[in-house]
């Protein structure tokens, strides 16, 4: 193994990454965005904004590995993901299917790879500073198991929402879809995983024409756009559940009476869950994936999300 790797590995561990974080492709994502060779010096780290096809031809150029570009979710999800998170790198805040995403190393992590003293890493000061400074994420995904709730802003008020990956996708609707496709909307109905009706604004729904019984399923989010006089169905979809057209049957049926126009919606947090359920979804339907925040995907017609 080269030495440089071997120093990285030990940083990583220092500042408390989980094993899977500690391994050699991680190591040597540090050392291609800080564009360390094999013999270069550590003061000379950079911190340049670079993809990962990027980090990819680096490693392989100059650390003899052979890695594919097919790798590259590899190296988003063991990588820089944690890394993001354990405040190592940033991203540009470009859209992550757009060709001008880019990562780098953040400013206080820039200063710890110029600071390794590679006879006794521990005398680092900046790696003493970032020790300090940030939870490292083996305290913090080892927390997650007693943190149980995902704070959420509804309408201004907040909310906690049960852990999960169905909630975490109605976080997602509230805070990234609603301001960019439901602008100005109230949510008149959410619910959390464990609290059927978390949200439900019973007499605003009742004044928009809802009959709502003990046995109808509402759909996971509803919002209503006043300005408009649109309604926002969504079904939150993780494993089961999407806007089919028996679903759509259903959802007409619990609003016969509701003149307000009615926009129905199937949100996956990703492109791979979407796909799983494609066949399967109603024509005239919208779709929106967490992942890709700002595009859908309309299904036929001759409107874009607006009511038939």
């Amino acid at each position: 193994m080269d030495i440089k790797i071997s120093i990285i590995k030990s940083v990583l561990a220092q500042i408390g990454m989980p094993k899977a974080q500690q391994a050699d492709l991680c190591a040597l994502t540090i050392l291609s965005m800080a564009n360390i060779k094999p013999k270069g010096r550590w003061s000379s780290a950079q911190a340049n904004w670079i993809r990962i096809h990027d980090i990819i031809a680096f490693s392989n150029s100059n650390y003899g590995t052979t890695y594919a570009e097919n790798s590259r979710e590899t190296f988003r999800k063991q990588a820089l993901h944690h890394f993001r998170t354990a405040a190592i790198v940033e991203d540009n805040g470009k859209a992550t299917n757009s060709p001008n995403y880019r990562y780098r190393l953040t400013a206080e992590f820039l200063a710890v790879i110029r600071d390794i003293k590679p006879k006794d890493i521990t005398k680092s000061t900046a790696l003493q500073s970032f020790c300090e400074r940030h939870t490292s994420l083996t305290e913090l995904y080892a927390s997650k198991k007693q943190m149980q709730k995902m704070p959420v802003n509804i309408n201004g008020i907040p909310f906690s929402l049960s852990a999960g990956k169905h909630n975490q996708l109605q976080k997602a609707i509230i805070e990234e879809f609603a301001p960019r496709f439901a602008p100005h909307s109230q949510c008149l109905y959410l619910g959390d995983t464990t609290e059927k009706d978390l949200v439900k604004n019973t007499d605003l729904l009742n004044k928009l024409g809802f009959t709502i019984t003990l046995h109808d399923k509402m759909p996971d989010v509803v919002l209503y756009r006043e300005d408009n006089n649109w309604l926002y169905f969504i079904e939150a979809v993780t494993s089961v559940g999407p806007m089919s057209p028996a679903r759509i049957k259903e959802i007409q049926e619990l609003t016969k009476d509701v003149v307000a126009g009615k926009i129905f919606v199937t949100a996956f947090l990703d492109f791979d869950t979407y796909k799983r359920f494609s066949k399967s979804l109603a024509w005239e339907t919208e779709v929106w994936i967490a992942d890709l925040p700002d595009h859908m995907i309309h299904l036929n017609g001759d409107k874009f999300l607006g009511p038939r």
